[in-house]
């Protein structure tokens, strides 16, 4: 039988979302870049930088998915 994506998620237990915000330069304001998949926020480091090192940042930083609040819906 073959495994899907959850199935292996699962086993990792990669189950915490976190918004990945990055800056190339100081002047500049964090954008979003994506997000990774982790169990805690040294993996969810290490994800980071690896999947989004396109670029040479000054910043990143991780928000877990769970703590962000929706202010304004449309």
């Amino acid at each position: 039988m073959k495994k899907t994506t959850t199935d292996r998620r699962g086993a990792l237990n990669e189950t915490q979302v976190w918004q990945v915000y990055a800056r190339r330069k100081y002047e500049e304001p964090l954008y979003e870049i994506g997000n990774v998949m982790a169990d805690d926020v040294e993996l969810a480091g290490v994800y980071a930088r690896s999947i989004y090192d396109e670029f040479s940042w000054i910043e990143m930083v991780l928000v877990p998915r769970a703590s962000m609040v929706t202010v304004i819906t449309s």
